[in-house]
């Protein structure tokens, strides 16, 4: 697997090669010049550049204390995450995986090479270390595709050292300033290659040109767009496990589907049903993983607090076994999904739905009647399944109505985001309302299924010939958590209903 950092630098504009004494700089008590290398990198990109537009750069570079493979995404101006991969004749299996949900079926192809004269010097503190990078590179870029030309620059860079504190950057900038340097108006050397190399060629993003919202269909698919782009952009940390990636990818897919579901009179739900129907699909696979890392927090936090006295066998170890093995097999599932021929289809398909909208004739209508009167049928669905569950007794049916009302919350939630800007304040606090009361929901129905994780790992344990207690202890009280947010439903409730008259 590629090694990953944290990329946090600075680029700015150099006429010369100069570069202005930074001893002066509060907390730089030395700098050494570590001579120069000679670097050269090729890009590498799609066709139609799907990575550039996305800032998102990889390229092969020789030369340096770091030749290999390197892919860089974007986290913030200034700041991106590199992960590098040993140099190689092809593109490591690793990192063309992360780059998947960008390229898909497309070919890499080398797009523009870079050979740069990087004159390096290290900014040291008082005990000799490492503070920042300061790079003066020469470089000569030249683009490889067809009708491209070459173009030359001198840029300074500055890279703030692992854990290094970003105040620094401030410090270095100010003197640079003084010296009369200032910042680079591209994010990346790639970035001005490719716009100096094709004059006149400007790459609008997709954001840009979708424009400001004006009616209904606008409004809707400008949100349909962000969830499309939040899948695309969290495939690549999905894949690397990293925290809270499987659940906020989840979290989009089932953001779509609603929408779809919501605003039928907007976009025509003989097309979006079946998209739907992937999405469904998506979110089921992405919840195998996340399913257990919420039951898994959950079981190992009751566990901690019951009494050492009344635990009753391995329960901790048994838990444990449970959790990796599920994460195992769920996780080696996942990232075959993300590799296949339907989910890369599926990303296929919304960008075909954005570029190409099933529009209805409401959708050319001003967005606050049309948006309003979704999120209000939307909400007289949970009213109902709110009612039904208060009026059932406690037991399977009470807990499959809570389920479908924190469903049908979840839509009513999403609805009121994607008006957000059209409706203003009121749509701000129903999303605030509804994310309350679906939190309230959920921990239900995590009791629910926390107490049915139990009854397999208590008969699992009981044909071991283990004790079953604690099991049982554990399922009480994962039954008087259900019960006492089945009490709150009924005030709470009653304190939310106003909340869409205001629509």
């Amino acid at each position: 697997m590629a090694d990953s950092k944290r990329e946090i630098e600075r680029k700015y504009e150099s006429e010369d090669s100069g570069l202005p004494d930074l001893t002066g700089v509060a907390g730089v008590a030395a700098v050494a010049d570590k001579g120069v290398a000679h670097l050269d990198a090729t890009y590498y990109d799609t066709v139609d550049e799907r990575l550039a537009e996305s800032s998102v750069t990889l390229r092969r570079r020789t030369g340096g204390s770091d030749a290999g493979w390197h892919l860089k995404f974007p986290v913030a101006p200034g700041v991106r995450d590199e992960l590098h991969a040993p140099l190689s004749d092809t593109l490591p299996d690793d990192l063309a995986g992360l780059v998947r949900s960008r390229v898909r079926g497309s070919e890499l192809l080398p797009v523009v090479r870079l050979r740069s004269d990087r004159d390096v010097r290290h900014l040291l503190d008082a005990d000799g270390g490492l503070l920042a990078e300061v790079a003066v590179d020469a470089v000569h870029a030249e683009r490889l595709t067809p009708g491209g030309g070459e173009t030359q620059w001198t840029e300074i860079e500055v890279e703030l050292a692992d854990g290094g504190d970003p105040a620094l950057l401030d410090k270095v900038e100010k003197r640079l300033r003084k010296a009369g340097v200032r910042p680079s108006a591209s994010a990346s050397k790639l970035a001005r290659a490719l716009a100096e190399t094709v004059p006149g060629k400007k790459r609008p993003s997709a954001s840009a040109s979708a424009g400001k919202p004006v009616t209904a269909g606008d409004h809707v698919l400008a949100y349909v767009r962000t969830q499309r782009d939040a899948i695309v952009e969290l495939d690549p940390a999905v894949r690397r496990d990293a925290e809270d990636s499987v659940h906020s990818m989840r979290v989009a897919t089932r953001r779509l589907r609603s929408t779809f579901k919501s605003f039928g009179n907007v976009l025509d739900r003989a097309v979006t049903d079946k998209i739907g129907d992937e999405l469904k699909w998506l979110a089921g696979e992405l919840g195998l993983d996340r399913d257990r890392e919420v039951l898994t927090e959950r079981l190992t936090a009751a566990l901690d607090e019951v009494p050492a006295t009344l635990v009753r066998g391995p329960v901790s170890e048994r838990l444990h076994s449970w959790s990796s093995a599920e994460h195992g097999g769920a996780r080696g599932r996942l990232l075959g999904v993300l590799d296949s021929h339907r989910y890369l289809a599926l990303l296929d398909t919304l960008d075909a739905l954005i570029a190409d909208p099933p529009l209805r004739k409401a959708a050319g209508k001003k967005p606050r009647k049309v948006i309003a009167k979704a999120v209000k049928k939307d909400f007289r669905k949970v009213t109902g399944l709110v009612q039904q569950a208060r009026d059932l007794e406690p037991g399977t049916d009470r807990d499959v109505a809570i389920h479908e009302a924190r469903k049908k919350t979840k839509r009513t939630r999403y609805a009121a985001e994607a008006g957000g800007p059209a409706l203003g304040k009121p749509a701000k606090n129903l999303v605030k309302s509804t994310k309350a009361l679906q939190n309230l929901l959920g921990e239900h129905q995590d009791s629910v299924m926390a107490r049915g994780t139990l009854r397999e790992l208590s008969a699992v344990a009981h044909a071991a010939g283990e004790s079953a207690f604690t099991y049982g202890l554990l399922h009480e009280r994962e039954e008087q958590r259900a019960l006492r947010v089945e009490a709150e439903l009924p005030g709470f409730w009653d304190g939310i209903k106003d909340g869409v008259a205001g629509l």
